[in-house]
């Protein structure tokens, strides 16, 4: 989250639902779920439905994200997210496997947490 934003306590209930649009402003889709780092229980990754026929979730990073009153602007592009590679759920975490995928995708930096599982399903 932006610093100037007082580090606002964010909330997956108050976010759920809310439009995602990309770093340009175009919009990429609603959240439907955040995954927090289970170190920082920071927001990493939303989930947006993406297609018309064949519905899927797609994952978008929330790093640097701006909250605004009316949407979430994440620091990734709409054609970024439409080729993130597709990752099969299996419970409510992610592997560290898939996760190392996203963030390659998404051209950052990745660190395995310090434990078997990657990042889970917010639930707050």
């Amino acid at each position: 989250m932006d610093e100037d934003q007082d580090q606002a306590k964010w909330s997956a209930a108050e976010w759920h639902g809310k439009m995602l649009v990309d770093r340009d402003g175009e919009k990429i889709g609603k959240l439907q779920d955040v995954y927090v780092d289970i170190e920082t229980d920071e927001p990493q990754f939303g989930t947006v439905k993406e297609g018309l026929i064949d519905r899927h979730l797609t994952f978008v990073p929330l790093g640097g994200i701006h909250v605004g009153p009316d949407d979430l602007q994440v620091q990734v592009t709409k054609e970024q997210v439409r080729s993130a590679p597709d990752i099969e759920m299996h419970g409510e975490e992610l592997s560290q496997a898939d996760e190392s995928a996203l963030y390659h995708h998404f051209e950052q930096n990745y660190t395995a947490p310090n434990t078997e599982s990657g990042r889970r399903l917010a639930r707050r």
